[in-house]
């Protein structure tokens, strides 16, 4: 079968497509402002695209049209599709007709670390010889792709809040039905698509409906969002977890350090994790994995071994290279508890150097301002911070970045940006740069520049 892509090269379409050429599937794709890591992962696998929407590349017609949510009326190649009769389908459709069916689905929902806990839960189950399937809206170092069929019984999708398609307004996640669903958190987001956060919480409840009674819910018991959804009607058992001195099951104990932590059940340790990721955020995003992969019939002590062994995440605080003495990662954050969570994670590894915060409001949620007060105070414990303003921000940047400890530095161009850092930036200094899109490839050319510098 000929399936055609359109808006290929997001990182949950993208990861249909490979899905889609696992099965044996000719697939081809269109997208706009195509860039890595997602569009070498797809020419790796010998997927064609076509950069934009014209009408012409339903020509010759394909089989189906898998359809992303950035796709919209107007467009020519929907209109195209629509005028010809094509069968289409949404991409969280296709995959639950496609792959999830018959699958013991395992769903990672909540508004941070879904793709964390998708790529912890999915090593734990591969370490223990499960062959599992997955789908993660990034790449987990472990496997080096983002998706993949699996030959066992078990499937961990990302289970995304966002819409699902122009002619579905659903949350993604409802047509997954998974059988063991973790929800990490819940706060308001995607002020693009959603009003309020009422209007979230009742798309996480139409999740809560498709769980059977024979699985399980993990949810974080200090979450208050979290907490409502549950008490609109639960039908699954719950085991929570949570910090020490909160009301979970199961609970972490730990000083944050990343270096270790203990795992905590009714005030008995039942085993200790070493592993090398910071920050308390992450350590609770292993315990939910550990009870998801539990509920698959995995020991818990073999869970805890598996993490011991787990590589990381592509950008969730990604190393992208050390110059002149100055470390630079890359990180996904674009919301404001996202952001906190990683600068006190980063605190952590950077105790003998400066912590250098850059930032770029790219998001829609972002670009509309809503969480403009709770920005201002998410880089608390960074020694300076770089803002970089997108095209099309429809509010002051300038003004927030005066008021907030210390006053950031506001650029309009990223050459102009990469030359404020490499006149600040000193040995030992570490560089935490955060957008959830490619940044102008801000990276490389901060390293090179460094690199630069050096020799001169």
């Amino acid at each position: 079968m000929h399936v055609h892509i359109l808006g290929i090269c997001g990182t949950f379409m993208g990861g249909v497509a490979a899905l889609a050429r696992a099965a044996g599937h000719r697939v081809t794709g269109s997208d706009r402002g195509v860039y890595p890591p997602m569009s070498t992962q797809l020419q790796s696998l010998g997927i064609d695209i076509v950069e934009g929407y014209e009408a012409t590349q339903l020509n010759p017609a394909p089989d189906c049209v898998v359809v992303g949510n950035v796709m919209s009326r107007g467009m020519p190649v929907v209109e195209a599709m629509l005028d010809a009769g094509l069968p289409y389908f949404s991409g969280p459709d296709w995959l639950a007709r496609h792959v999830l069916a018959d699958r013991w689905v395992l769903a990672v929902a909540g508004t941070h670390g879904k793709t964390t806990v998708s790529s912890i839960l999915a090593w734990i189950l591969e370490d223990a010889g499960l062959d599992p399937g997955f789908l993660i809206g990034g790449i987990p170092a472990n496997f080096a792709v983002s998706a993949r069929l699996g030959g066992g019984r078990f499937f961990v999708v990302e289970a995304d809040e966002y819409d699902t398609a122009f002619f579905d307004k659903r949350s993604k996640f409802v047509h997954y039905r998974p059988r063991t669903l973790i929800l990490n958190n819940l706060e308001f987001d995607h002020a693009d698509i959603f009003p309020d956060l009422e209007s979230i919480k009742t798309q996480f409840h139409h999740l809560m409906r498709t769980v059977p009674g024979s699985g399980l819910v993990i949810l974080n018991a200090a979450d208050g969002n979290l907490g409502d959804v549950v008490n609109r009607g639960c039908w699954t058992p719950t085991e929570t977890f949570s910090e020490p001195g909160e009301q979970g099951d199961w609970q972490i104990n730990s000083s944050g350090t990343g270096s270790g932590f203990g795992i905590m059940r009714a005030g008995a340790c039942c085993g200790t994790v070493e592993w090398s990721l910071p920050g308390r955020h992450n350590q609770l995003n292993a315990l939910a994995s550990l009870l998801a992969a539990r509920h698959a019939g995995i020991p818990l002590k073999s869970g805890i071994e598996a993490l011991s062994r787990f590589k990381g995440v592509r950008r969730r605080m990604e190393v992208r290279g050390r110059q002149a003495g100055v470390t630079v990662f890359d990180d996904f954050a674009h919301h404001p508890t996202e952001i906190a969570a990683t600068i006190a994670g980063a605190a952590t590894v950077s105790q003998q150097g400066r912590l250098i915060a850059v930032f770029e409001p790219r998001s829609n949620t972002m670009r509309m301002g809503v969480h403009r007060e709770a920005l201002r105070t998410a880089f608390s414990g960074a020694d300076r911070i770089y803002l970089f303003r997108p095209p099309g921000l429809d509010w002051d940047l300038e003004a927030m970045a005066g008021n907030m400890d210390p006053a950031a530095v506001v650029s309009d161009e990223i050459d102009d940006l990469v030359t404020r850092l490499v006149s600040e930036l000193r040995s030992g200094d570490h560089v935490i740069i955060m957008s959830n899109g490619g940044f102008g490839g801000i990276h490389d050319r901060l390293l090179d520049a460094l690199r630069e510098r050096g020799e001169s």
